[in-house]
């Protein structure tokens, strides 16, 4: 069940880059369309856990879930979003994938966790195929938006990296309650927080509200890529441990660049195939003793690496 729940989180997730692109060239406000996706997946999610007696509005009054929601959705995805008006759906997807290494850093370098060798050496060889990634996509005519793009989204995965190892505590903290309404209320403060950021920087009218292919990309993104995806996510954090369910940010971008070519012809280069089986050589090394854990049998692994039986 972990390792099927993980494929089809990477395949929404793939895809959800070039969702978010079709939007933004549409020209629907970045930090609206973003702030509405999950303000609203957010609420659906969490009254359908109310109606099942599975949460309590008061969740919503916690600290923890603010906390969880500016790290994990709005620092995370205010900067994608904006990035993706300057930058293709693949690169964004390729900038996201240092994700699983920044978390890796975090550890060792904040919470002085142990790492092997081989887990190293997969998360470098990672992020070595991100880099043959960014290579095939660089272009003197667009280096300068490119190059701030890129960096604004790095600056969101150091964000996405702190909220998944806090979400880890977070889950912990709340043993009682269900890892979807726990998403489901960090994606309300989240998605908040970037409705207000839109009011203060967006002017929002009639004619730029998301319509067409626009509306399209948000209806699949507030199902799919927030009700969907995130609640799998989280899932995954509380089965395994914070660095497993983050490596989609290696897979993505083949996902990512394929979707792109195939519905947005964006282009793919020779360098960009060489990312790609970088990049799944790395994923490999890196998490072969958590993938083989859940081939033979499905186990909780806390963040020291020891495993307690389901």
């Amino acid at each position: 069940m972990i390792l099927v729940n993980y494929l089809l989180m990477c395949l929404i997730f793939g895809t959800t880059f070039l969702a978010i692109k079709i939007g933004v060239d549409a020209s629907a406000p970045p930090f609206f369309s973003a702030g509405l996706r999950f303000f609203a997946a957010g609420l659906a999610l969490f009254l359908w856990m109310v109606w099942r007696k599975k949460s309590r509005f008061r969740l919503l009054l916690r600290k923890e879930m603010l906390l969880s929601g500016i790290l994990l959705t709005f620092g995370t995805f205010a900067p994608l979003y904006w990035a993706e008006q300057h930058v293709s759906s693949g690169s964004a997807a390729v900038f996201s994938a240092t994700g699983p290494l920044i978390i890796l850093l975090i550890q060792m370098l904040v919470f002085k966790a142990k790492s092997t060798t081989r887990t190293v050496a997969g998360c470098l060889l990672g992020f070595a195929g991100v880099l043959l990634l960014l290579l095939s996509d660089l272009s003197p005519s667009s280096r300068g938006a490119w190059i701030i793009g890129g960096l604004v989204i790095l600056a969101g995965e150091i964000c996405y990296a702190a909220g998944t190892l806090y979400s880890r505590k977070v889950i912990q903290r709340f043993p009682e309650a269900s890892p979807i309404a726990l998403n489901a209320a960090q994606m309300m403060h989240g998605g908040f927080l970037l409705l207000v950021l839109s009011l203060l920087t967006e002017p929002i009218h009639a004619a730029g509200l998301p319509a067409g292919a626009a509306l399209g990309s948000l209806v699949y993104l507030i199902v799919m890529g927030s009700m969907v995806a995130h609640s799998l996510y989280y899932w995954l954090v509380a089965k395994t441990n914070p660095v497993f369910p983050s490596t989609w940010l290696y897979i993505s971008p083949m996902i990512a660049m394929a979707a792109g070519a195939v519905l947005y012809h964006e282009r793919i280069t020779w360098l960009s195939v060489a990312g790609m089986i970088t990049i799944i050589t790395g994923t490999l090394i890196t998490n072969l003793d958590s993938i083989l854990r859940v081939i033979r049998r499905p186990v909780q692994l806390t963040t020291d690496g020891t495993t307690v039986r389901d």
